[in-house]
Order: C-alpha cells, then sequence, then structure tokens
C-alpha cells in the first residue's frame, strides 16, 4: 500500500494528482463554507442587528477554533510520527491526551466566557453616550451579541472534541470519514437552524439564541459521530479512559511544541477582525456587518484554493524527498494557475452582482449602499491572494513554517490594520476598504522574497546530492 501511495506521488500526472488529492479537502470546505453563509441569511432574517452580533462574536470563535485546530495539528504529528517509529504506546498516549486537552481548553472557556464575553462585545460597539449616531441599535447588537457569544463558549465542548477526533482519524489517513464527520455536523446546522431561530416544527422561537443552539448540535453530534468512526475504524489508536485523566506531561509538551505555533499563526485572523470591528464601528455598525457579510461570502472563493493548497503540499514534500526538481515546478506552476482562475472568478462576481449577493442577506438600502462598493474594492485583491496562498505551501511542505508565519502577520497585522487605520483618518468609509488590496500586494512582495529564499536554498541541495 505504501509502495502504491508513493509511485503515485511520484509518477501520476501532476495536474490529475493534485485534482484528485485536493476535491475532497475543497468539499469539506465548501460544505463549511455553505453553513457559515447559510446561518447568516437566517440570520438576517431577524434583524441585522443580529447578523452584525454574529459578526462581532466571530473573532472569540475564531479564537476557540485556532485552540481546537493548532492543538489538533500538534496531535496529528506526534500521533503519525509515533505510529512511523512504530511506538504505539506513545500513539495512544498522544491520542488519549489529545482527549484531555480538548477538555480542558473547553474548561477555559467555559470559565472565561462569565469575563470576557461582555467586555469584548461592548468593546466593539458603540460606547456611551453614541448611540443616537448609530444607524442600527447598540443595545440590540450588544444583547444578541452576549447571547450569542456566551452559549458559543459555554457549549464549545462539542467543537473541541469533534476537532480533536476528526484530527485523530486524519493522522492515520482516513481523511474520507473525518471529512463525512465534518460535513455532517455542518449539514445538521442547516437544517436546525431555521428550526431553533424560527419555531418551526413545533420547535420554541429562540431567535439569535437558536442560531447558537444549532451551531452546538452541529458540533455535538459531529463529534459524537467522529468518536464513533473512531472506535470503529481506527484501529490504530486505543482509548483508554484512565489515560485521558492521567495528562503525561512529556507527551503535553510534545504536542504543544508543534501546536502553540500552529493556534498562535490561526489566532492572527482574530486579531485582525477585532482591530477592523474597532476601526469600522467609528463609522458605523452597519460598516461592521458588511464586512462580516463580505467575510462569509468570500469563503466560497478562498476555501478551494485553501483545497489546492492542502492536496499540493504532501505532494510538494514527497518531491521534495525525491529530489524531484521538474515535478515540484510542474506542481507550483499548476496550482498557482488553478488558484488563480478560481480566484479570478471570484473578483468577476464581485464586481458584477455584489448587490445580488448582499441581498441574500436581507440587506437595508444603507447595507447597499456601503457593500456594494466596499465588495468591488476589496476582490480586487483576490488573484494575488491566490498566488500568496499557493506559494505559501512551499514554506510548509520544505519545512520553513516560520516564513508562513510572518506573511501572516505582515497580510493581516503589520499592513492591513496600520493601513485601514491611517485611512479611516481620511473620514471616507470607502478609503478604509483599500488596505485589503495594500496589504496582499504587501505580502505578495515578502511572500517573493521567501519562496526564492527557499527555492534556491533547494535547488542548491537537490544539486549537490545528484552531483
Amino acid at each position: 500500500m505504501k509502495d502504491n501511495k508513493e509511485n503515485k506521488m511520484g509518477t501520476m500526472p501532476v495536474k490529475k494528482l493534485i485534482v484528485s488529492m485536493s476535491v475532497p479537502m475543497m468539499i469539506s470546505m465548501l460544505v463549511q463554507a455553505l453553513y457559515n453563509v447559510v446561518d447568516s441569511i437566517y440570520v438576517s432574517r431577524l434583524s441585522m442587528e443580529a447578523l452584525t452580533a454574529v459578526g462581532i462574536v466571530f473573532p472569540l470563535q475564531n479564537l476557540m477554533i485556532s485552540v481546537a485546530m493548532g492543538t489538533g495539528v500538534g496531535i496529528n504529528a506526534l500521533l503519525s510520527k509515533s505510529l512511523g517509529e512504530k511506538k504505539y504506546e506513545t500513539a495512544n498516549k498522544a491520542a488519549n491526551n489529545g482527549v484531555l486537552l480538548a477538555v480542558l481548553s473547553c474548561a477555559v472557556f467555559m470559565i472565561l466566557s462569565g469575563f470576557i464575553v461582555e467586555p469584548f462585545i461592548l468593546s466593539q460597539t458603540a460606547k456611551e453616550g453614541e448611540e443616537l449616531a448609530q444607524d442600527l441599535d447598540p443595545l440590540l447588537v450588544r444583547e444578541c451579541g452576549i447571547t450569542y457569544g456566551t452559549i458559543c463558549c459555554l457549549l464549545s465542548l462539542g467543537m473541541f472534541l469533534q476537532m480533536t477526533f476528526e484530527r485523530l482519524l486524519q493522522s492515520t489517513g482516513r481523511t474520507i470519514l473525518s471529512m463525512a464527520s465534518q460535513m455532517t455536523g455542518a449539514i445538521i446546522n442547516i437544517i436546525l437552524d431555521p428550526i431553533l431561530i424560527f419555531g418551526l416544527a413545533g420547535a420554541p422561537k429562540l431567535g439569535i439564541a437558536g442560531a447558537a443552539y444549532a451551531t452546538v448540535c452541529g458540533q455535538v453530534v459531529a463529534s459524537i459521530l467522529a468518536f464513533i468512526l473512531n472506535i470503529k475504524f481506527n484501529k490504530e489508536i486505543k482509548f483508554s479512559f484512565i489515560e485521558m485523566i492521567k495528562p503525561d506531561r512529556h507527551v503535553i509538551g510534545r504536542i504543544y511544541q508543534v501546536g502553540v505555533p500552529s493556534i498562535l499563526m490561526m489566532s492572527i485572523g482574530s486579531v485582525m477582525t477585532y482591530c477592523l470591528n474597532i476601526i469600522l464601528n467609528g463609522f458605523s455598525l452597519t460598516a461592521q456587518t458588511v464586512y462580516a457579510t463580505y467575510f462569509k461570502i468570500q469563503s466560497f472563493f478562498f476555501m478551494p484554493v485553501f483545497g489546492i493548497n492542502g492536496g499540493s503540499i504532501p505532494v510538494l514534500a514527497y518531491n521534495y524527498g525525491a529530489k524531484n526538481k521538474e515535478r515540484i515546478k510542474e506542481t507550483l506552476s499548476f496550482t498557482v494557475r488553478l488558484a488563480v482562475g478560481i480566484m479570478l472568478c471570484g473578483t468577476l462576481v464581485f464586481e458584477l452582482i455584489p448587490d445580488i449577493l448582499l441581498a441574500l442577506f436581507d440587506a437595508s438600502d444603507d447595507m447597499l449602499r456601503i457593500g456594494v462598493s466596499a465588495l468591488r474594492i476589496i476582490a480586487v485583491h483576490f488573484p494575488i491572494a491566490a498566488v500568496c496562498i499557493v506559494l505559501g505551501s512551499v514554506f510548509q511542505a520544505f519545512s520553513q513554517s516560520i516564513y508562513s508565519l510572518i506573511v501572516s502577520l505582515c497580510r493581516q497585522l503589520v499592513v492591513l490594520i496600520p493601513a485601514a487605520w491611517l485611512l479611516s483618518l481620511t473620514g471616507k468609509l470607502d478609503l478604509v476598504w483599500f488596505a485589503f488590496p495594500i496589504a496582499e500586494i504587501g505580502s505578495l512582495a515578502v511572500t517573493l522574497i521567501f519562496f526564492r529564499k527557499v527555492m534556491n536554498k533547494v535547488t542548491k541541495q537537490m544539486e549537490e546530492v545528484l552531483s
């Protein structure tokens, strides 16, 4: 089986190989994107305040997801390595300690929810005495945000366990099963959203709380399914309650050695969104709503590119190990063209029908006025982002992930936030959206510098080995 896989990575036509490895990830990510959009569409039917509140809570949700996914990366790395070395005891400890870390992470956010949710929401909405200057009702936004955020934090165990159990499936190569779990959770969420929000089929009408409960229910179902799939198909791992309640410091240290950098890298987006929400609040709450809505819609184009990225990394890594420079070049050439093509489609959609996209979210006249120009300005950077994302796969495939972290920091914090703040000083909201293409151009410059450095180093190493 291993030989077949190796032959496929080294001999199958590159285009066919990339497509076959990327499509499952793309489908899984597109389902997640669909859930995010559908969830927001239902929430928008409640009110613009409810939609704004969900967008304001997003950085906190993303922080929890970052902790869960980053820890999962650490578990994945240690477990896969231990299985490869035939150290089955360490592999089992990685799995069982990973479950413990998921429970402890949830406990931390449950405790913090009583202290951080309200000030977190208040810091992104109008200050006392500024309510009348706002186009939406800040008090209602706060109320919806606190309700939604508190439920998501208090009942986050399903999300943490789902991420952990899915990573265990991925660690042993069962990516299809992991995808099935993820898709099931998203579908359950989509089904429950209208039922719990609007009180259909005899259910109570819960409003914004219903959206939060639907999310939580989807995560719980997905976590249970992922656990069952691990028990039934993941014979390499043996779960033990005794090992789960007996933390191994050495194993946990090795998990977080890989996991903490991943957590930090994934958390950058939370910091960026939080800071941008504060800047946009200086104009109006509707500006925040537009940004949150843009973020949901753009995922339909970014997620497939991330899927391509995920599919290309093992191909690049394998051929790097095999010293096959031509296949590396062919992989990069094809993935760049494919990713740019997808993003060009995204740019065209955003430029041609921004009003139709916003109308899906029951956009008010004010939201349309702000949103149409915002979507058109921001979408200019999509093709540039595609190049940065694909070239960034080289850093991960060639074990140079520090460069990926630097590029992410430059794009989302070092350039974008200062640029948005400086442009906001003009008092013209339309100019603030130009911070996105400005940041992406800066990111492209940094990416190209690092890419050239890494490729020169790799080429030199290959030439030395071959000579």
